[in-house]
């Protein structure tokens, strides 16, 4: 079982881990010095169990909160997922009558007829 030294409000503690968790261990006493900080900073020394404790209490109130937090998100999410489906919203495309396109032919056939005769009083 590997022992580690992990750092929290500027002391040194030495503690034993599983083989393979030691960058757990490392992560979770950054966690906590990072509330010890603060305290030691503002407080001076403290005694050690007083500075575990309180840095304890501020990160499981903050872990509380963040549950909490979770908890009020996976309501909603639920909420969420519960209703129901909307309908696929119908589109109507109007359909163009073959007629339209037979009179445009027409329409742009006798343009270019009329464009023909333009251009051929024009030169002539």
């Amino acid at each position: 079982m590997p022992d580690v030294t992990v750092s929290i409000g500027g002391r040194d503690f030495q503690v034993a881990c599983q083989p393979g968790e030691e960058h757990f261990l490392r992560a979770a006493a950054a966690l906590l010095d990072a509330e010890a900080e603060p305290l030691v900073q503002q407080m001076g020394r403290l005694p050690e169990a007083r500075m575990l404790l309180m840095s304890g209490l501020m990160l499981a109130d903050k872990t509380a909160a963040v549950e909490d937090e979770n908890r009020q998100l996976k309501e909603k999410l639920a909420a969420l997922q519960a209703r129901p489906v909307p309908s696929p919203e119908k589109v109507e495309v109007p359909v163009i009558p073959p007629q339209v396109f037979e009179t445009m032919a027409e329409i742009a056939a006798r343009a270019e007829a009329l464009a023909d005769r333009v251009e051929e009083r024009a030169q002539g």
